[in-house]
């Protein structure tokens, strides 16, 4: 669903009482083994919980998780794009309806897509629609996400829901789930297939409450929860096609094209509240998917690039769109890119946590 600081959770029982702790003593040298493998199993299955119910219209209880899967599948905070990665910035406007330029095109290493930050407190609500895109598995594992959320773009948290397709030994997987990063992703069970019109919103009702709602119209379902944050700080709203991770990014399906509509950030098009474009490139400056310009400001593509072009490139326009003048600045080194909104310095990483 990235720079983003996930914190790992340890979870430290006491052991019981003097009896106990000899046994402890005695069967040590045994025990170690013993401890690290349900460690390593609990690593690798307790990040997953899982919605009960196909929940029309209702809140997604979470379960135990039982699915298959780690730390951090679903989204993370936004990862900075590699630091030689150029950014550019169009200042042409298109005519009203057409395409429009965008404000500043970055890069990213986990998302791609268009992201709106500015201070805290100002967003309090992102919604979006979208077509479930089919992804092409081959034998190697991959994964990807798409979804709306708020936070994430230079702060440490993300409250967030979409859809996941993943690949497993040339099998795709489709899910739906909601997330308060940096808690783990919760996985509905209800079904989702390539093609389905999905739908999704997150909202800001104060005092850290907020409500994740994600609607199948093709299956004609609707699982909406509310959830809190203490700190969240509602510093931005973005409509993101990610390449989750696990603590570190994972490899991208390819997912061919997603394409959002109704993006809408505040109740207005997202075109109009500072938005700017995210081209996911890899740690090693490879281009791994790149965002249209903006359609009426609220409608734009992202295209899983399979050719692995070079980081730097404008995101292509619409075949209608105007010529823009371009210029070009070292990432985040222009006043008010999303690369410079940290909260003192930017997280060295992610380690395992929900996103």
């Amino acid at each position: 669903m990235h720079s983003r600081r996930a914190r790992r959770i340890s979870r430290r029982q006491s052991g019981p009482g003097g009896t106990a702790r000899k046994a402890g003593l005695i069967c040590a040298a045994a025990g170690v083994p013993a401890i690290i493998i349900a460690y390593a199993v609990t690593a690798a299955h307790g990040g997953r919980a899982r919605a009960a119910g196909p929940g029309a219209a209702g809140a997604g209880t979470a379960g135990a998780g039982t699915a298959a899967g780690g730390w951090g599948r679903g989204g993370y905070t936004m990862m900075p794009g590699p630091a030689s990665a150029a950014s550019s910035a169009s200042g042409s406007a298109a005519p009203a309806g057409g395409p429009v330029a965008n404000a500043a095109a970055m890069t990213s290493e986990n998302w791609a897509g268009y992201a709106s930050a500015g201070n805290a407190g100002q967003f309090t609500s992102v919604s979006a629609s979208w077509t479930q895109p089919t992804v092409t598995c081959t034998a190697q594992n991959t994964f990807s996400s798409f979804w709306v959320g708020l936070d994430g773009d230079g702060t440490n948290t993300v409250e967030q829901t979409g859809t996941e397709a993943d690949c497993a030994a040339g099998t795709a997987t489709y899910s739906g789930w909601f997330e308060m990063f940096p808690n783990a992703p919760v996985f509905y069970n209800n079904p989702v297939s390539p093609g389905d019109a999905m739908s999704a919103s997150v909202v800001a009702g104060g005092g850290g409450q907020f409500t994740l709602t994600l609607t199948d119209t093709t299956k004609g379902w609707t699982q909406a929860t509310n959830q809190t944050s203490a700190t969240a700080q509602l510093g931005s709203a973005e409509v993101i096609a990610e390449a989750p991770s696990n603590g570190t990014v994972l490899p991208l399906s390819n997912f061919g094209t997603v394409s959002f509509a109704d993006v809408m950030a505040d109740d207005a098009p997202i075109g109009g509240e500072n938005a700017s474009a995210l081209t996911m490139v890899s740690a090693g400056g490879v281009t791994e998917a790149t965002p249209s310009a903006l359609s009426g400001g609220n409608a734009f593509a992202v295209t899983w690039d399979s050719s692995g072009t070079a980081a730097g490139a404008t995101p292509p326009a619409a075949p209608s769109a105007t010529a823009t003048a371009t210029a070009t600045a070292a990432d985040g080194g222009a006043p008010g890119t999303h690369h410079r909104h940290w909260l003192g310095a930017p997280p060295a990483g992610p380690s395992p946590g929900q996103g």
